[in-house]
Order: structure tokens, then C-alpha cells, then sequence
């Protein structure tokens, strides 16, 4: 299968690539670089230095002919997202509605859509949080996510164009930046590596940190594998039913970076607290067992166990 990948030099997309080229397909990344890194790039992959908002986009899809679009390309932070609304807009609508439109055009077979169920569903009164759920989006990168749903239920009415939307909690693993949803776990192993304190954000009834449901990237990695060929026209939660708070998240991170880097001051132990940003949301957990039912999804990844091996990762490169 031939696959276009966009952010495939990014965090979850490039472990995506690796993957779909490990099983044998022929991938194809398309990536702006704001956020991917050139170190990222599979070289069996290939590029295009493309932004998906782009006009040369409909070029790019009728030279290759892909069979699948798998869409990870993304305003990813929540935090800008509040910032700059209409930047978040223009990327993660219009570029995406721009990708549609080459996809109609050319043929396409289907569109794998990454959305997010640690955002689109909101203050949830389901708790852990099922795809019965209404979306109750509430900051504008949960709007876009919501939005694109409803573009993909459009062009699969009128165009046949099949998708499978899988829904992520919150991500990490190797590869991951400082930056955006769910980078808490890179920035405090950043700071801890560089000697300086964390920050731990929480509203004032709970000084604990909000809750977060975290899978590791090798997991998400194995949803994109499934979803190749199953799940068609449906959205899928993906992570671990498991909820986190942010400072037993840090716990759990500095514990991972003491055994690998043992001469960690345990003063960084302590943390630091701070008020909840714009747009955090007090609690986020995902049920998936719908995954598991249609896709075969199961994660295989305790937080312990992903920590240690981003860790691995973080303080070996």
C-alpha cells in the first residue's frame, strides 16, 4: 500500500512511518518542519517539505496516487490554541479540508484522522469517557478536532471517501518535544535533565494536578497498524483506561530518571504549583473498549514500563 503520512517527521507521526515501512508499505511524509525534525525522517521514506495548506498539495497527489492518507499533521498545543484561534483554524481545518479535497480528486481510498479524546469530549459527565460521549470541545484545538470529524462524516456521504478516526489520550514516548498536547512529560524530563525545577499545574480543589489518561507511543503506534484496514467510518478512543495525575505523573518520571541518571539532585524532587492554564480541562480518561472489540487494539505499556524506555531514549541520544 502506498501511504502519505503528514507530520510524519513529527513525534507520533514518525514512529507511524517507521512502522508502516517496517510492515512493508511503500510511505510517503509530507511535513512543514514547525515542529518535525530532520532526525526524524525514516530514510526509506519519501519527502516532501510541504506545508498542508499549501496549493502544491493537489500536485503532490496526483504525481503519487496514494492509496491511504494517514493525518497526523497538526497545530498540536492546546495552550496556543487559545492563543492564536485562527492560527489553530487555518491549520487544522483549512489545511486539513485542503488534504480532502486532493484526496476526492485522486481517488483515495481512505483517511486515517488522528483526533483526540484527551480534549474533543470536554468536562465529560461520562467518566472514564466512552465514544457515546457527546464532544463537548472546550478550546479552540478541540473545536478543530471536532470540526474535521464532521468534514470526514461529509465526505464519506457525498464522495465515499472512507476514514477511521482514532481518538489518542494523552501521548508520549521517544521523539517527543517540549511542546504541545501532552508534552508535560518531555518538559520535565528537560528540566530535570538541565537541573531545574517542575512545574505541576492544577486547579485550586485539587493540588494533585488534573487527570490524564497516558499511552505510550508504541501503543499509538499499534492503532495506526490496525487501522489500516478496519474501522471504516467510525472513531475509536485509544489509550489506557487509566487515569494519572500529573504529580504522581512526576513522581513516576523522576523515579525513571533517577535509575538512569543517578547523580539527579534530589532536590528536583519537589515541585513547584501553579494555576491551571487557559483550556486545561480538571479530568481526562478514555475507555476503549470499542477499540479492542473492532480493531484488536489492547496497550501493552504500563506508565512504568514507557517511561523507562523513553527514558532510555532521552538520556541516550
Amino acid at each position: 500500500m502506498k501511504i502519505l503520512v503528514t507530520g510524519g517527521a513529527g513525534f507520533i507521526g514518525s514512529n507511524v512511518v517507521d512502522a508502516y515501512i517496517a510492515a512493508g508499505h511503500e510511505v510517503v511524509i509530507m511535513d512543514n518542519l514547525f515542529s518535525g525534525k530532520w532526525e526524524n525522517i525514516n530514510p526509506r521514506a519519501k519527502f516532501y517539505l510541504m506545508d498542508i495548506r499549501s496549493a502544491e498539495v493537489a500536485k503532490v497527489f496526483a504525481r503519487e496516487k496514494f492509496d491511504l492518507v494517514n493525518h497526523h499533521a497538526a497545530q498540536m498545543s492546546v495552550p496556543a490554541s487559545v492563543e492564536d484561534p485562527l492560527f489553530d483554524a487555518d491549520v487544522n481545518v483549512k489545511g486539513f479540508i485542503n488534504l480532502l479535497e486532493a484526496a476526492r480528486a485522486t481517488g483515495i481510498k481512505k483517511v486515517i484522522f488522528i483526533s483526540s479524546g484527551g480534549a474533543i469530549y470536554g468536562e465529560a459527565e461520562e467518566f472514564p469517557t466512552s465514544e457515546k460521549s457527546p464532544a463537548l470541545p472546550l478550546s479552540p484545538y478541540a473545536i478543530t478536532k471536532s470540526v474535521s470529524e464532521q468534514y470526514l462524516a461529509f465526505y464519506r456521504h457525498q464522495y465515499g471517501l472512507d476514514h477511521t478516526i482514532l481518538r489518542y489520550a494523552n501521548v508520549y514516548g521517544p521523539r517527543q518535544i517540549p511542546h504541545g498536547e501532552a508534552g508535560v512529560v518531555a518538559v520535565f524530563m528537560d528540566r530535570l535533565l538541565a537541573g531545574k525545577p517542575c512545574t505541576v499545574y492544577h486547579f485550586p480543589d485539587e493540588p494533585r494536578g488534573m487527570t490524564r489518561d497516558y499511552c505510550f507511543v508504541g501503543d499509538i503506534v499499534q492503532a495506526n497498524l490496525l487501522a489500516l484496514d478496519k474501522g471504516s467510518g467510525s472513531a475509536f478512543n485509544i489509550g489506557t483506561g487509566i487515569e494519572t495525575h500529573t504529580a504522581d505523573l512526576f513522581r513516576t518520571v523522576f523515579t525513571a530518571m533517577k535509575e538512569a541518571v543517578p547523580d539527579l539532585s534530589d532536590e528536583l524532587r519537589k515541585f513547584a504549583t501553579g494555576a491551571a492554564r487557559p483550556g486545561d480541562l480538571t479530568k481526562s480518561c478514555l475507555l476503549c473498549g470499542k477499540a479492542k472489540k473492532e480493531l484488536g487494539f489492547a496497550p501493552e505499556f504500563s506508565l512504568a514500563a514507557g517511561l523507562a524506555k523513553t527514558v532510555s531514549w532521552r538520556v541516550g541520544r
